[in-house]
């Protein structure tokens, strides 16, 4: 899987600058959320990582007010949602990382992952007002997508519900994305941390990574 997932073209273009860490994590025994963690102090640290997320959401016609990117929502927060042992380890290096990571459970893929901009047609699964809804992405949006649509919208903004990340959950994809200044060091460090708690999860996860560099 990891080798088949690809950056277009087209998002290059936008921003040279992209970097994304890859992991999927195989055999992983999910559970309960542990508890809430606070994000106090850490908004600062992350500043020049989220202004520039903040830059490639106008680069594609979105105000990030409006749509915040991911890490940005994140540590808004005074403390994070308490989800599941897997989502809450993901979110909670996100925050101490200042980094926007996606986490996907890798069995409800249709073919690999692949980051592009949208025609405009796609459908995008979503719930509005409790009732589950089909949505489609604006024209020229960076999106994540397989082959059966969106699965995530604007970037790193919103995950479609049919690969969330459930207490059944057994394989994962998890997607770490950078933009200078954040340092590929950085980065892969996020990884290894990511990775640690996983273990932790499941010691005897198999976890594989793959970095895609400018």
């Amino acid at each position: 899987m990891l080798e088949r997932i690809t950056v277009d073209d087209t998002v290059r273009a936008l921003r040279p600058d992209f970097a994304v860490l890859l992991m999927t994590a195989e055999g992983l025994v999910n559970g309960p959320s542990a508890g809430t963690e606070s994000t106090d102090g850490l908004a600062e640290v992350a500043a020049p990582h989220v202004a520039a997320w903040r830059e490639a959401y106008r680069g594609f016609g979105v105000n990030p007010k409006r749509a915040r990117p991911s890490v940005d929502a994140l540590l808004r927060r005074p403390e994070l949602p308490a989800i599941n042992g897997v989502v809450d380890a993901y979110n909670l290096i996100s925050v101490r990382h200042g980094l926007p990571i996606g986490g996907e459970d890798l069995d409800t893929y249709a073919g690999p992952a692949r980051l592009t901009r949208a025609v405009g047609d796609e459908d995008f699964a979503t719930v509005k007002d409790g009732e589950p809804v089909v949505e489609h992405p604006e024209p020229g949006e960076v999106v994540w997508r397989d082959d059966a649509g969106v699965t995530c919208r604007r970037w790193n903004w919103r995950q479609c519900m049919r690969t969330h990340i459930t207490e059944q959950t057994k394989n994962a994809l998890f997607i770490l994305e950078r933009l200078e200044p954040y340092s590929l060091d950085r980065l892969i460090e996020a990884g290894d941390e990511l990775a640690g708690l996983l273990r932790a999860i499941t010691p005897g996860a198999t976890i594989a990574t793959r970095l895609i560099e400018p």
